[in-house]
């Protein structure tokens, strides 16, 4: 588990269904990150058990309420949507429509840049937003992430074919 004053990322549970239903189902945020929305209670516990219980990924947790409002985690090389190098790793995350705009994606991701970095010993992170999404572009770049210059199709995200990914990268 990490914290700040306001957030904690821990791992995904079962009981947190509802509240990623509650989240997951609302059409301006699956297809902005790549995932189509979520249709029912089932659908949400059915990508915890099988997609969010892993190492990589984390619940973003409002402390104030104890309810889970998005997702953390990173991807390996064997796993990203981008060519990124063997000691590498790629970020992603989400966070619920009524959380946006108050830093709570920053707070999260400098969570997880220190745990990639420190504990996980990753050489370069990596992490890429739709050009579509310039607000996750901007929470990067508050968090030490530099544009590339390179742009990359995704498939297996919903709208990955058709639309671009701009990759972003951490500078150290």
């Amino acid at each position: 588990m990490m914290e700040t004053e306001r957030i904690l990322l821990r791992r995904w549970q079962e009981s947190d269904a509802s509240a990623l239903f509650k989240y997951a189902s609302d059409p301006e945020v699956g297809p902005r990150a790549g995932w189509p929305p979520h249709k029912s209670l089932e659908e949400s516990l059915d990508v915890i058990k099988n997609i969010f219980t892993n190492e990589t990924t984390w619940a973003i947790v409002l402390k104030e309420t104890g309810e889970a409002i998005g997702t953390m985690g990173y991807f390996t090389h064997d796993t990203s949507n981008i060519p990124i190098g063997i000691n590498d790793c790629e970020i992603g995350y989400w966070v619920a429509r009524p959380y946006w705009n108050r830093g709570i994606c920053t707070e999260a991701l400098k969570l997880m840049l220190d745990y990639c970095i420190n504990v996980k010993k990753f050489e370069d992170i990596w992490s890429d937003h739709f050009t579509g999404n310039p607000a996750s572009g901007r929470v990067m770049q508050k968090c030490g992430f530099i544009d590339t210059g390179r742009l990359n199709r995704c498939s297996n995200l919903l709208g990955g074919d058709k639309d671009l990914v701009k990759i972003m990268k951490l500078a150290r």
